[in-house]
């Protein structure tokens, strides 16, 4: 079956670019490989687009397995009529397709097979249809041992009433269209937990219609609920949802109106109620849920793109109060050249010892750059480093170093530096993270590097899957040096996985460095389709074939060698001289698969091969406050952004505890998403506005800074 079509209307996508695009998925193309260099076949699709045809084509392929089931499972039953079948194959969801499987899905004892089973279904089916006027007379004939009373007949028909009411699509979507409209969601305190729970006291009270809640207020919810300090209910109005499952079902109001009147009653408060907000509860985590893994996407891609320092001579402090601050020097390729602790700060004080360890350290290692954990003591620590006067230009940095104590005790970390304790391991996570914060933060789960909410509260497989393509993404975006790059990095490259980085890195220790791209061959392995994906986001520095240090793709070097021999000379020579490129006639090369697109992005390439897409770093400077204490209502202070949310920008104002831009207080004009205004990293400027000690919160504004 094509799902072409169907992902073209869904998503507004020409059929052609979906078709061109689920074809390259499903022969193993990768979604950065699909972005870069198939731009003809899909209309110049970006990740986002082919990411999201990924997405659904999976869905649907999913959907076709779950039908496949439900088709099998009725049809043992000998209950698949014609039309049934062709209802199931024209379902387009998953609600849908359990709808139509509900009558029919083997169920655990209810309170309606118990009646069927004392035999009341018939009774039952009398009432149902309401043409009957004397209900207990008719009840009477279904007196036995199992049902000793009238009342008991009545309640085992009315039980199977409204299961039948439940289990109907048509009632089912009715009360999904109340919960649709006006559905409320309202969280209410536990009863005894003011105290403990007391970080939840916006939600003591609160109620909002479930469409306008916003992500994070959701996740808010559900998670003081899962912790046990409030009640969380989703529902519309009850009494309208009643009255209109009584117009669909009673008619009149004879007796029998009346039982029926009672089940549809007992139906939707028992059976539909509970089922479609279930139903709701689970939709609306799963967009909040989205939408939360959205905004960690994004926070991560800034973060992996954070302007490297480059291949600079480190020094790494992890600081600390009582057990010291641990030291290490890194040379310019992030080897670890020495280890070390230092005690500046209180209890010991050895702050003249301390000044002239770093002195000695930063003339015998050639020191350029020293970066800074931002965790305890990381403030003190940059105060100490910045009263010392170095001889040399010595820049000082602070950097987020959530993470770093992760990968320390990891696998990762033990396989790189195995005879060092874990102080020495996070120390050097730090001062690598200075250098290159891509190929450093790789190596640890993003769920801990620090940006994003709600990260644990989220569906896990969801978050994974997104922030793993985040990462590949980014490394793809970046270009890997492929003879420096470690394992983990090579593992997020195109086409290659855990198994090929491996090989690489294995092959490049026992061989030497690449040479040229071609050489990946040789990798045990690394077959032509592997190649293909990876050969592109892979660079060779100083190689041969200036086309190997650029993103042109090895199967476009016979079309640059063209364009030089039209124009007398060698594409080391497009390369340096400018004038010659602009000699190219970019039409003239149009051809077969390849189009203006691809001719473009071989142009850019040649005009900055090799270039860094991310920038450099730069230094920063807290103003002179360091806790709570320090601040005053109306202070301005630069800051870093250092999480971004729907809801504003966390920013570090050089206290313990990051300070909040509400999303109203960024700009002087209505901002929609925080992301339009702000970037993480970004240093700004900011205002305080209010200090709450007890909950240890400080609101600030950018507005007119």
């Amino acid at each position: 079956m094509s799902y072409a079509p169907r992902i073209a209307q869904n998503l507004n996508i020409p059929f052609r670019r979906v078709e061109a695009t689920v074809e390259l998925l499903e022969s193993g193309a990768t979604i950065p490989f699909i972005a870069r260099y198939r731009k003809e076949a899909t209309g110049s699709l970006d990740e986002v687009q082919i990411a999201d045809i990924y997405d659904a084509w999976r869905k649907m392929q999913e959907l076709d397995k779950r039908r496949e089931v439900i088709l099998i499972s009725i049809e043992e039953q000998g209950k698949l009529t014609p039309e049934l079948r062709a209802a199931i194959d024209a379902a387009g969801t998953m609600t849908e397709l359990e709808d139509l499987y509900l009558p029919y899905r083997p169920k655990r004892k209810t309170r309606a097979s118990m009646a069927i089973e004392k035999g009341l279904e018939p009774l039952a089916k009398r009432i149902f249809a309401q043409k009957d006027r004397e209900v207990e007379t008719l009840a009477k004939q279904y007196i036995t041992d199992d049902v000793p009373t009238v009342e008991d007949a009545l309640q085992g028909a009315r039980d199977i009433i409204a299961e039948w009411v439940s289990e109907d699509k048509k009632a089912r979507d009715k009360v999904r269209r109340h919960f649709d409209k006006g559905a409320v969601i309202a969280s209410r305190l536990v009863k005894g937990k003011e105290e403990a729970g007391k970080k939840y006291l916006d939600y003591f009270e609160w109620s909002e219609p479930l469409k306008n809640c916003p992500s994070h207020r959701l996740l808010a919810m559900r998670r003081g609920e899962d912790e046990g300090f409030l009640r969380v209910a989703v529902a519309p109005d009850e009494e309208r949802a009643v009255q209109d499952m009584e117009d669909m079902y009673v008619l009149g109001h004879g007796e029998s109106a009346v039982q029926v009147r009672i089940a549809v009653k007992d139906s939707y408060k028992r059976l539909l109620q509970p089922s479609i907000e279930t139903e709701f509860r689970n939709s609306s985590k799963e967009k909040a849920d989205l939408e939360a893994i959205r905004v960690f996407a994004e926070n991560l891609r800034q973060l992996l793109l954070s302007a490297p320092l480059g291949e600079k001579r480190i020094m790494g402090i992890d600081p600390g109060f009582r057990t010291g601050c641990k030291v290490i020097c890194l040379d310019a390729s992030g080897d670890l050249l020495y280890n070390t602790a230092i005690y500046p700060h209180e209890p010991q004080r050895k702050v003249f010892e301390s000044q002239s360890e770093i002195e000695h350290l930063v003339e015998k290692y050639g020191i350029e750059a020293i970066s800074v954990g931002n965790g305890t003591a990381g403030r003190e620590t940059m105060d100490f480093l910045q009263k010392i006067k170095f001889e040399r230009p010595v820049e000082i940095f602070q950097v987020n170093e959530a993470g770093a104590s992760i990968y320390s005790a990891s696998e990762v970390a033990r396989e790189e530096f195995p005879t060092q304790d874990i102080t020495v391991r996070g120390a050097v996570s730090i001062g690598r993270r200075l250098m290159d914060p891509l190929a450093e933060l790789v190596k640890i789960d993003p769920k801990s590097i620090g940006v994003g909410q709600y990260q644990h509260d989220v569906n896990q497989n969801l978050l994974r899957d997104s922030l793993d393509r985040t990462v590949e993404s980014c490394v793809n975006a970046v270009g890997i040096n492929l003879n420096t790059a470690s394992k983990h990095l090579l593992t997020y490259v195109s086409g290659l996985g855990p198994v090929l980085a491996q090989n690489i890195v294995i092959h490049r220790a026992e061989n030497g460095p690449f040479k040229k791209r071609t050489d990946l061959k040789k990798v045990p392995r690394l077959g032509d389709k592997a190649f293909e994906q990876c050969a592109g986001f892979l660079r060779i520095r100083e190689a041969n074939n200036p086309l190997d240090n650029t993103a042109v793709h090895p199967e476009r070097y016979a079309l640059v060698e063209e364009m030089a021999a039209d124009l007398g000379c060698k594409v080391a020579d497009l390369v340096r001289d400018k004038q010659l490129r602009d000699k190219i006639d970019l039409k003239k090369y149009v051809r077969g698969d390849v189009g203006l697109p691809t001719l473009q992005d071989i142009l850019k390439e040649l005009e900055k091969p090799g270039l860094d897409p991310r920038g450099s770093a730069k230094s920063f400077e807290f103003a002179n406050v360091h806790s709570l204490d320090d601040l005053q209502p109306g202070m301005v202070l630069p800051g870093i952004v250092t999480n971004i949310t729907n809801f504003g920008a966390f920013v570090d104002i050089g206290v313990k505890d990051s300070g909040l831009v509400h999303v109203s207080q960024m700009a002087d004009k209505f901002v929609r998403n925080p992301m339009e205004v702000v970037t993480l990293g970004q240093q700004v400027m900011v205002r305080v506005l209010e200090i709450d000690y007890s909950r240890k919160r400080v609101a600030l504004s950018m507005k007119g800074v």
